[in-house]
């Protein structure tokens, strides 16, 4: 009979902790959220052997059980209750080898709690370039328990880590820190208070209220009543529980490790003082944007024709071999453009998280945070904000909830006001279409008005921040402390699985809104009130008497299209839009992509289809609308108006919800969205006004 057995895998950031579990797992994951909360859960299954397996959780990285921030306290919440369904049977420390007594503190606290806990050493490829000796064996003996060196990059010492895993109820669930000496009277009453409880965990629960916030009640153990110190003295506590641990720590290594300085080789050092230069640092930095925007649009261009000539031909094939009716010209006219909308610009997103995984597997995002900061403090927002900012250019969600770091309430306001004018990845379909229609593709002219778009997004967060920060009155600035990892060559398995698993689940929440969003569009555009609408065969055969049977459908098909509800309520909005260049058309699109901004494309495509039969692109069609004088719709003025409208607008109905949960209000998110919208409005009208 299969045995099962749940593995908690932890460990502090950059320790390799991810890749080790898609090594584990080899990428048989599933990725949802933590109950109520936004924070990430990643389980997978690890199989042992033939009749045991693993279930494994990637835990958020944490440097320690002493929570201060969301995804710590969630780290100590899981491990401490052991009625929750994902409590472990086995904990995993992954260990980096060059960081290794700083680990170990996570490791010690963790096996305090009396769950079997295994200590995996990762990066153990790198012990002689950094002249390391560890003997694991003594080791093992001093920490009482099991001691794995393993490789993810070369994919090393796994099969040891998995006997280890099979034979966990060997291991020692003792303590190797005994708690109550760093203040014996205080635990000595503690104990006597809950006798059958864990002096550790208890003294967890109390630290845990005091640092961040209180536990679920029903879950743990209360100790509300046992707070017969101050939290002054409490974190004093906490402090020397923190330099006793350290203590034994470095006894530990002491005997156990050996490091030669004089032996270890790298450029890391002589590299970073060229990527943090006050003046070469910021060259570089830009340098590497404009090569990921130039590629982006070189390298996706053949894929993204081929894709958008394979939709228009599967939508012409539909007409043409199925039965004439309304489920045919649903499929052909609103399901497939909607869809093929978004498909097109799977290339260019894809190659996006391609460029930000290897800046990050690289170590090389670490050190632009870094050098950022240095200008960010004028503005008001704490070094941890280019964390969000920089991570917005992939979606503002993750962004937003990234801003629990920032211990201060004021700063992290400001940063998940600010964070949306970042230019995202569901910015960049609208870009795109906008850029290959207006600006011509001669030299550089295409990528240098993307890369504009992304600076132009950062410089109105950052501004933004500057008149919040004046507004809300934010003092006391933080010293501003990241780890820098060390440079390392993205492995190939990481990055491929970051992309597919980010331009999925762009695929995957997008399309399921552009699926209902095209429906309900196609239905709206193939119905209408009135007889205006009932009878446009009559009405413009007796006003077009002289034309061709073709000419006469595509008369039709266009008066319908502005007799139908949609056409109706594109009409309604249109003397708002029409000084910012925008017709009826374009503004039912920016109504629909409030949904989510990629559905811009999908929205025209689908109203495109609708309004005519010509055999033609989604680009090609919005490059041949017209205006009712004959003059083409999308010009340089209409067309960067757009642009600017889209930059500031916050068309983004998810990262409302996310603000609205993060800020625990709707006073916030729906300030956020007024003044947005406003900017955009006074940003296109302004930008129109003067090109036109």
């Amino acid at each position: 009979m299969s045995q099962s057995i749940k593995v908690a895998l932890l460990g502090n950031p950059n320790t390799g902790k991810s890749s080790v579990f898609n090594v584990m797992t080899r990428l048989k994951q599933k990725v949802g959220n933590y109950p109520g909360i936004t924070v990430e859960k990643k389980e997978g299954v690890c199989k042992l052997d033939d009749d045991f397996k693993a279930r494994i959780f990637d835990l958020p990285g944490c440097y320690s059980l002493n929570a201060n921030s969301i995804d710590e306290s969630i780290v100590i919440e899981l491990l401490l209750n052991k009625k929750d369904s994902d409590h472990p049977d086995l904990a995993i420390v992954v260990a980096d080898v060059e960081n290794l007594k700083r680990n170990l503190l996570l490791f010690t606290q963790v096996k305090g709690l009396g769950i079997p806990t295994i200590l995996a050493i990762n990066m153990s490829d790198q012990m002689k370039k950094r002249g390391i000796k560890i003997d694991v064996e003594s080791l093992k003996k001093e920490l009482d328990t099991q001691v794995v060196l393993i490789s993810a990059r070369n994919n090393k010492g796994f099969e040891n880590l998995k006997k280890a895993i099979v034979q966990y109820k060997s291991i020692s669930k003792k303590e190797i820190f005994d708690i109550s000496t760093i203040e014996p009277n205080y635990f000595n009453d503690l104990g006597k208070t809950f006798p059958k409880e864990s002096l550790y965990r208890l003294w967890l629960l109390i630290i845990q209220e005091t640092n961040f916030t209180k536990l679920n009640r029903k879950r743990v153990t209360d100790t509300s009543e046992f707070r017969t110190l101050s939290s002054s003295a409490l974190k004093k506590l906490q402090q020397k529980e923190t330099v006793r641990r350290y203590i034994l720590i470095n006894e530990i290594l002491r005997k156990t490790m050996e490091t030669d300085p004089s032996k270890a080789t790298g450029f890391g050092a002589a590299l970073d003082r060229i990527l943090l230069h006050k003046v070469f640092g910021y060259v570089i930095f830009f340098g590497v944007l404009m090569l990921i925007f130039e590629s982006i649009y070189d390298f996706s261009s053949i894929p993204m024709d081929f894709i958008d000539i394979s939709f228009t031909q599967l939508s012409n094939w539909y007409k043409s071999n199925l039965p004439p009716g309304n489920l045919t010209d649903l499929i052909a006219e609103g399901l497939i453009p909607g869809i093929g909308g978004v498909v097109i610009f799977v290339p260019q997103i894809a190659l996006l998280f391609l460029f930000l995984a290897l800046l990050e597997e690289s170590g090389y995002m670490s050190r632009v945070i870094f050098l950022m900061d240095r200008g960010l403090r004028r503005f008001g927002l704490s070094g941890k904000s280019v964390v969000p900012l920089v991570s917005g250019t992939a979606c503002a969600i993750p962004a937003v909830m990234a801003t629990r770091n920032i211990e201060n309430w004021r700063e992290r306001l400001i940063t998940i006001l600010v964070t949306p004018f970042t230019t995202c990845a569901a910015r960049l379909p609208v870009y795109a279409i906008l850029i290959a229609l207006v600006i011509p593709d001669v030299g550089m002219y295409q990528s240098l008005t993307l890369m504009g778009l992304y600076l132009l997004g950062f410089a109105a967060a950052l501004v933004s921040a500057f008149i919040l920060n004046k507004m809300l009155a934010t003092s006391s600035k933080k010293a501003f402390i990241i780890e820098m990892p060390q440079y390392k060559i993205p492995l190939l398995r990481d990055v491929l699985y970051t992309i597919w698993e980010k331009t999925r689940s762009f695929i995957v929440e997008a399309g399921k809104i552009i699926l209902a969003i095209s429906i309900l569009l196609w239905i709206l555009a193939s119905n209408g009130p009135g007889k205006n609408f009932s009878n446009a065969h009559q009405i413009v055969s007796s006003q077009y008497k002289d034309l061709t049977q073709s000419e006469l459908d595509i008369k039709i098909q266009s008066h319908k299209l502005e007799n139908s509800y949609i056409g109706h309520l594109g009409r309604s909005i249109e003397p708002v839009i029409a000084p910012l260049g925008f017709d009826w058309k374009i503004g039912i699109a920016i109504i629909s992509s409030f949904a989510a901004r990629e559905v811009f494309v999908g929205t025209l495509a689908t109203i495109y289809s609708v309004d005519s039969d010509k055999q033609e692109t989604i680009k090609n069609k919005m490059a041949n609308e017209k205006r009712p004088d004959g003059s083409p719709l999308f010009t340089l003025a209409s067309g960067i108006s757009l642009m600017m409208f889209y930059a500031f607008a916050l068309q983004c109905m998810s990262t409302l919800a996310i603000v609205r949960k993060e800020t625990n209000t709707w006073k916030w998110p729906v300030a956020q969205l007024f003044a947005m919208t406003i900017i955009a409005y006074i940003a296109s009208l302004t930008v129109f006004q003067i090109l036109q």
